[in-house]
């Protein structure tokens, strides 16, 4: 099978061959003979009914400094091409909205992985609270009476913005802290959407374990642990990757959520847990592939790939 493949991400320059878990799939795009095409979120167009894309012809081999190779710009019309990766990093904001409305015209003709409505009603911080379950004691609001009575049940709590990625935003706020009204007059100032409060997790300091599930299937784990002094466990603030095995709790979590990320069609998903609590389900643009193959010698880049070629076979077979 030979497939059509675009990719919608940040400049190819920007990536780090290391640790980008699209640069391994369009590796593994390219070692499977698929041709592969690159365009930026900027250069998607909606013209006359047609989604088309300012793109360029894409290969990759792993090289630092010589990692890519980009042809001539050319106009790509989503319909003809078999799969659209929509991988551009957050922040999940009206242009990314916008994306997946624009990729909902083609899909599910082109597979758009992940499926861009879905994307669309699945931000992280608000599709895990469907399993409120598998969650720690959580608040979104944006009424500071709530939260300060959260506070005071709880003590030990967590604020952060509803759309906010990487840890951008992030506060621990101790039993003691005197900052959370100032802080509460700051997050109104710079966000117009209600806030994340929820009750602090103890067990973070021995990590966040991200869990890769690929059709809905747990594939794979890596525990990201942070740093002295810090709440936030993001490997680009400083956390560092540990190698890590599914617990039973973890198998729990993934099974109650798995079929729900296939019938949706999530194929590619990462999720945060702490400890024994499910904290965020990622769609837009999960990472942790990399890290994964490196400690468990695996190719979850290669499953990734497997699940959406039969995905692409099945609705070639439907059509």
């Amino acid at each position: 099978m030979s497939l059509a493949v675009a990719i919608q991400m940040d400049p190819i320059e920007t990536v780090d061959i290391d640790a980008d878990s699209t640069f391994v799939l369009a590796l593994e795009a390219e070692r499977r003979g698929h041709g592969v095409y690159h365009y930026l979120p900027r250069h998607l167009s909606l013209r006359q009914g047609r989604v088309v894309a300012r793109a360029r012809p894409l290969s990759v081999r792993r090289v630092k400094g010589d990692h890519f190779t980009l042809g001539a710009p050319m106009e790509l019309d989503l319909a003809a091409v078999d799969v659209v990766l929509m991988r551009q990093d957050p922040p999940f904001d009206m242009a990314y909205i916008t994306a997946t409305h624009l990729l909902e015209h083609v899909h599910p003709r082109t597979l758009v992985v992940n499926d861009p409505v879905h994307v669309r009603n699945a931000p992280e911080k608000l599709f895990v609270t469907h399993f409120p379950e598998l969650m720690p004691p959580t608040l979104i609001s944006s009424d500071p009476d709530e939260i300060r009575a959260f506070r005071a049940e709880h003590k030990d709590i967590i604020v952060k913005p509803l759309f906010g990625n990487g840890g951008a935003g992030v506060f621990h706020i101790k039993p003691d802290d005197e900052n959370l009204n100032s802080l509460l007059e700051l997050f109104t100032q710079l966000y117009r959407e209600p806030i994340v409060v929820q009750r602090y997790l103890p067990e973070v300091r021995q990590g966040d374990k991200r869990i890769i599930l690929v059709d809905g299937e747990a594939a794979g784990a890596v525990n990201r642990v942070p740093p002295k002094g810090e709440a936030r466990s993001n490997l680009h603030v400083g956390g560092t990757a540990v190698k890590s095995t599914l617990t039973r709790r973890d198998r729990e979590i993934c099974e109650a959520i798995g079929p729900v990320l296939k019938a949706h069609g999530l194929i590619f998903v990462g999720i945060d847990v702490i400890g024994d609590y499910l904290t965020e389900i990622n769609v837009t643009s999960p990472t942790g592939l990399q890290q994964i193959d490196r400690f468990d010698g695996v190719s979850l880049e290669a499953r990734i790939w497997d699940a959406i070629e039969a995905r692409r076979t099945g609705l070639r077979g439907n059509a």
